[in-house]
């Protein structure tokens, strides 16, 4: 579980940093940047709700 936390971050991340790479390089008009912070966004909930479930199920829990 701890993997595909990790790869989801990174994934959010690089998504982040995509984004503004595409900011800076882009022209006016260009959806690049849209579509990469769509993306950030959708990981994020996702990253989220596996989480929530993962609890919910308890494959993950409070740690004492």
């Amino acid at each position: 579980m701890k993997i595909i936390v990790i790869l989801m971050l990174v994934a959010i991340f690089a998504s982040l940093f995509s984004a503004l790479f595409f900011l800076f390089q882009d022209r006016a008009g260009s959806t690049r940047t849209v579509k990469a912070l769509t993306l950030r966004i959708s990981l994020s909930i996702a990253l989220f709700a596996l989480l929530m479930v993962a609890h919910y199920f308890g494959i993950v829990g409070k740690h004492s």
